[in-house]
């Protein structure tokens, strides 16, 4: 009889893998700036890496759902990002930039494996009621991601140069490998024929938008990231008028993911105190409120904007699992996850695109913007009704 996956070597490969992924973002950039010294050709390179998300999800997601043994293929999509990384830094100052694009947007397509691909996983490994509390954690070592990986992708840059400083996501992602390969396998009950993968995604992707339950959640955390993008495009000005200097708007995404990763640590004690869906909208709506705040250009509103977008965003995240989980069915699960981590992804880019159109015009309206945005995440819930019970 098979022993039990630990919950806790879940939750180190999966914080360890996604700060990798945190660290490689501001890492490429560095060392592309390094070598090249154009700030618009590093600005490629993390273009490349991160939009091929998009297309590269919802494929991976459909073949772990066809694996017997997922963690294996999640394994090799870890290493073979991790090499997709060394490429592109042996690529840099020895090859034409748009070959080096080009390796970042095929490394990129492998992206949802540090995020979706994980969590997709966390049924077989905390199943039943241990699930509520175990979607918590894992959403916290999104926020732990978030605050190591950027520090660490600095740090290393200072000791090891910017251009080997790249090495070292590739190293944290790598410690992640043992976990990931002993994750459980899918159940004999579900081994069976499978449809074309044509077929399989095309099934992925009406689940999402006909499943009322999948299309709310997907819908109000995917404009709730768009919303998020314009804030982080708006920090750097945020800084310098309200703060006193362009770095210091940085800060503030420290303050986020604190309050973030405080909130969830309060849901993994308390898993059922509320409905995921009402966390949902209402971590919309906290975030909306917090974004107005943050227009008002004041540095003590200000800064509790930025708690306040973290409270909204951790139980978000948080919920925006559990209801997956409970409306995923088992045979798309993965696929469901990594296209919902590639959509948020592109939207999350796509709001940084149409903030740095816009803030230079009007910061705070441009955060007003946002602020609407994330209300139009809210109202899905009242414009996606769910089937009543028969």
């Amino acid at each position: 009889m098979r022993s039990r996956y630990p919950l806790g070597g879940y939750l180190v490969g999966a914080v360890t893998a996604r700060t990798g992924d945190e660290m490689s973002g501001p890492a490429l950039l560095l060392a592309g700036f390094t070598v090249t010294g154009s700030s618009s050709e590093a600005a490629l390179l993390l273009a490349g890496l991160t939009v091929a998300a998009a297309v590269g999800g919802p494929v991976l997601g459909a073949l772990l759902d066809r694996a017997v043994h997922p963690g294996r293929l999640l394994t090799l999509a870890l290493v073979l990002y991790g090499g997709g990384l060394l490429a592109v830094l042996a690529g840099l100052g020895r090859l034409p930039i748009e070959t080096v694009v080009l390796l970042a947007v095929v490394t990129g397509l492998l992206g949802p494996a540090l995020s979706g691909g994980w969590t997709a996983q966390l049924p077989r490994v905390a199943p039943g009621a241990a699930l509520d509390r175990a979607n918590a954690l894992d959403a916290m070592t999104f926020g732990l991601a978030a605050l190591a990986g950027p520090a660490l992708a600095g740090l290393a840059a200072e000791a090891l140069g910017a251009s080997t400083a790249l090495v070292v996501p590739v190293v944290v992602i790598a410690v992640a490998l043992p976990a990931a390969w002993r994750l459980p396998a899918r159940a004999a009950a579900v081994r069976r024929d499978r449809s074309s993968l044509t077929g399989e995604l095309r099934a992925g992707t009406l689940c999402v938008v006909k499943v009322p339950g999948l299309a709310r959640a997907t819908l109000t955390s995917v404009l709730c990231c768009a919303a998020q993008g314009m804030l982080v495009a708006c920090l750097p000005l945020l800084g310098e008028r309200v703060l006193g200097g362009a770095g210091q708007g940085a800060l503030l995404l420290a303050c986020a993911a604190l309050s973030a990763l405080a909130a969830n640590a309060v849901l993994a004690r308390v898993p059922r105190v509320m409905a995921p869906d009402t966390f949902l909208w209402a971590g919309a709506l906290v975030q909306c409120a917090a974004l107005a705040l943050a227009a008002t250009g004041r540095p003590v509103p200000l800064v509790v904007a930025a708690l306040l977008v973290g409270l909204g965003e951790g139980p978000q995240l948080t919920a925006l699992f559990a209801v997956r989980h409970r409306d995923a069915p088992e045979r798309l699960r993965g696929q469901i996850f990594t296209t919902g981590a590639s959509l948020k992804l592109t939207a999350y880019a796509l709001g940084a695109a149409v903030a740095g159109a816009t803030v230079g015009r009007s910061l705070p309206g441009t955060l007003l913007l946002a602020s609407g945005v994330a209300l139009l995440g809210a109202s899905a819930y009242g414009v996606i009704r769910a089937p009543r019970p028969a």
